[in-house]
């Protein structure tokens, strides 16, 4: 029997042996691992204020005493976490960004010292990360008022987006951006709207009219005469009489066809990252009722509203060349069809087709927008009831309207990368004009001077080549007109 009580005793003796010796290990190895990842301080000679500490927030940092300490106190416990290492040492988290006070007492509550503990992002890790992934740029990253304040100079618009995409993993909402790029990021935008209307009207019909206060059947006299109204093409008429009645009739045979061409080649310039707007068109007025003052009158005021062709653009330069585009264009005209009244006012409705589409294009490249189509149809008849469904002649007794209309819009798109020229290097529509002299303009009919837009007077110094003897060679002397 004490054989067995004295086994059984060894057994835990030994268990309990190898549970303190496994929570021994793995004391160690944590504290280790601590010190390894983390930063030691050590303060020495203190002198109630102690200076300083920096910890980054989720990040911890161990601060080594000289003399034993009892107690140790945070300021608010929101911003900094403390965990007690050794009577020596002191494990501290930071929690989120601010700043507190550390406190530390030593025995019969004896002040040792108190810091000021910050707990900041981590712009160290941030700065490391932006030159590992972009080398070549010059970035600076600061702290502000608990936020990330990005500054420096990057070489294309993709790299400063890259930057931020990875501040905001190390600060969501709270990153600053002063980055400037450097290099040719102005953008030159050229576009191409080409719209065709085609329109088909088709049109026969016949009119009788009969007027007379009375109409008696029997012999009477005919006058019959006609006309064709040659303000209104294939419309003519023809007028009877018999007795006391005159009848007319009118019949209108027509067929038309139109085709319109609409183009417009505005270009526009902008910054990288910046928007730019076009309109070629015009304004039309809108009466708005608002309400008055204290008496609860309405007052009618007026409001502009635009149509034409528009284009906005926001340019992006990115990476190798690319340009990425957003693009909005839109062609709009006033529609009479679709006009509305409103307290005897006839506001106008708007025809619009409109786009928007983001590409990526390198400079030079182009990209069209099409299949804008446009389909209306429209058929109508008007006829006189029974007589009018008659076959053959109940041709007679209706008329028939037939319209067609196509519209087709087109857009092309063709982004460059462009610098500013010198002033010498712009020229206008009205440079190398040179107006005609009397004989050219009464005798010979001529609006402007040969010479005019590409001629010799246009660039004078450009047919005067100086020869290896000396001398020149084009137009020399006085011009006697």
């Amino acid at each position: 029997m004490k054989g067995q009580v004295k086994d059984t005793l060894c057994t835990f003796v030994y268990h309990t042996a190898f549970v303190y010796l496994v929570a021994l290990v793995f004391t160690s190895l944590m504290v280790n691992s601590l010190s390894a990842q983390t930063m030691v301080v050590t303060a020495k000679d203190f002198d109630k204020h102690a200076g300083e500490l920096v910890v980054i927030v989720d990040k911890s940092q161990i601060l080594n005493l000289d003399v034993p300490y009892k107690d140790v106190l945070v300021g608010n416990p929101e911003v900094a976490d403390i965990l007690p290492l050794t009577n020596k040492s002191i494990y501290i988290i930071g929690k989120k960004t601010g700043s507190t006070s550390l406190t530390v007492y030593g025995p019969k509550k004896r002040l040792i010292a108190v810091l000021d503990l910050v707990v900041s992002l981590d712009l160290e890790g941030l700065k490391s990360r932006l030159y590992e992934l972009m080398p070549g740029e010059k970035f600076e990253v600061r702290p502000a008022n608990g936020a990330i304040l990005l500054s420096g100079a990057v070489s294309s618009a993709g790299h400063l987006s890259k930057a931020l995409a990875v501040a905001e993993r190390y600060a969501p909402g709270l990153v600053t951006n002063l980055m400037s790029v450097t290099g040719s990021q102005q953008v030159l935008l050229e576009v191409r709207f080409a719209e065709v209307q085609r329109s088909t009207i088709k049109q026969l019909g016949f009119n009788l009219t009969a007027i007379g206060s009375d109409f008696l059947l029997g012999s009477g006299d005919i006058v019959i005469n006609g006309s064709i109204d040659t303000g209104n093409f294939g419309i003519g008429d023809i007028n009877f009489g018999i007795g006391d009645t005159d009848f007319n009739i009118l019949f209108d045979n027509l067929e038309q066809r139109g085709l319109v061409k609409t183009l417009a080649e505005p270009n526009l310039v902008a910054m990288s990252g910046d928007t730019a707007s076009f309109l070629a068109g015009g304004e039309f007025p809108v009466p708005v009722a608002r309400a008055g003052g204290s008496d609860g009158q309405v007052t009618i005021t007026v409001e502009f509203k635009q149509f034409g062709i528009a284009l906005a653009f926001t340019p992006t330069v990115l990476d190798n060349g690319l340009i990425n585009l957003v693009v909005s264009p839109e062609v709009s005209n006033i529609d009479r069809n679709s006009s509305v009244t409103i307290s005897g006012f006839n506001i106008p409705g708007l025809a619009t087709r409109r786009a928007k589409t983001t590409v990526e294009l390198r400079d030079g490249q182009s990209f069209a927008i099409a299949g804008l189509i446009k389909s209306d149809f429209q058929d109508t008849i008007r006829q006189f009831p029974i007589l009018g469904d008659m076959p053959i002649i109940g041709a007679l007794f209706r008329n028939s309207r037939y319209e067609k209309n196509e519209t087709e819009l087109v857009i092309v798109v063709t982004p460059h990368l462009v610098q500013p020229a010198m002033a010498g290097q712009i020229r206008t529509p009205a440079d190398g004009f040179i107006p005609p002299n009397d004989f050219e303009f009464f005798l010979m009919g001529k609006l402007e001077n040969d010479q005019s837009n590409g001629g010799p007077a246009m660039n004078p110094r450009a047919m005067m080549k100086a020869r290896e003897a000396g001398g020149i060679e084009g137009d020399y002397g006085h011009i006697i007109e």
